[in-house]
């Protein structure tokens, strides 16, 4: 049995039909259907999306944080914290992108998926780690890329490059010691030298 196509266009119609006032916005873009909901919604407009015999999206193969901190207070980003889900449905063959902002741009909180789909649970760990999203009922929040101590959140905007400390194993102690950054902060731009016929153009 060949599982049923949708273009984009039909697929988010049928979105917006069996989401009604739970999505916020729906588009189409590059061929690619986003939808954002509200933070308030956004476990109960999981579940449905997973549980609709319309829509079956029975796999998260992915789940993220953005910090949209140049962009926020502009009216497609309300806050500056965000999380983006994609669902597929293989049994349907469509695929979707759900968006859900954080209300608090100080302690951004999201619902947690994993009871809905447990493949969500390092991504959302990732997220935690890398951007500060807590995730409301995860059981095992807890970093999964960066080390016990790590200070800060090192995807956000305003984390500095060089970070907080500077790790390293000190001989004398036989063991690991965290110390401050003695890197001084500074900006390279690169110098870029040209022949006039570089490239044999004239």
């Amino acid at each position: 049995m060949t599982a049923v196509v949708h273009s984009p266009g039909s697929l988010a119609s049928l979105l917006s039909q069996e989401l009604g006032g739970l999505a916020l916005d729906i588009k189409v873009v590059r061929g690619e259907v986003t939808v954002t909901v509200d933070q308030p919604n956004y476990f109960k407009a999981m579940c449905l999306l997973r549980d609709s015999a319309a829509l079956k999206f029975e796999q998260l193969v992915d789940l993220c944080g953005i910090d949209y901190l140049e962009y926020q207070g502009q009216q497609e980003y309300p806050h500056r914290f965000a999380t983006v889900v994609h669902l597929l449905s293989v049994s349907l063959n469509h695929r979707v992108r759900i968006r859900v902002f954080s209300k608090n741009d100080d302690f951004p909180r999201i619902d947690s998926v994993v009871a809905l789909w447990s493949s969500a649970s390092w991504y959302e760990r990732e997220a935690f780690d890398l951007y500060g999203i807590v995730f409301d009922g995860h059981d095992d929040l807890r970093r999964i890329l960066t080390d016990y101590g790590f200070i800060g959140h090192p995807f956000r905007k305003d984390f500095p490059i060089s970070g907080h400390v500077e790790m390293r194993y000190d001989a004398d102690r036989q063991r690991v010691v965290y110390e401050p950054v003695t890197i001084e902060p500074r900006e390279n731009t690169p110098r870029i030298v040209r022949e006039d016929n570089y490239g044999g153009l004239h």
